[in-house]
């Protein structure tokens, strides 16, 4: 969502709203301010538990931290922010793009 220049701030709100309308148990925001702006959004909306950290590891090792065998994660951000590091981290796999 970088790429969306001047609606970027309203997009990321957007999404955090429609988490808490998709009744999302956690958000994790990984980021600056642009993050940040999905996360308050998503905890105004009503997720229940909000997370902002500043990069994909501690992410990663937030959401390994607590995560049940059953959860389901969605991963998502523009290719800039290269959050499929997070999702290769939580599989298992080599975590590429450093």
């Amino acid at each position: 969502m970088l790429e969306l220049g001047d609606e970027a701030v309203e997009a990321h709100r957007e999404i955090g709203r429609f988490a808490a309308e998709t009744e999302v148990d956690l958000v994790v925001a990984v980021g600056g301010d642009l993050a940040k702006q999905l996360a308050l959004a998503a905890g105004a909306a009503g997720v229940p538990d909000i997370a902002l950290v500043g990069d994909n590891a501690t992410a990663a090792a937030y959401l390994d931290s607590i995560l049940r065998p059953d959860d389901v994660v969605l991963v998502k951000a523009s290719r800039g922010g290269q959050l499929w590091q997070i999702a290769q981290a939580l599989t298992g796999q080599p975590v590429t793009g450093l």
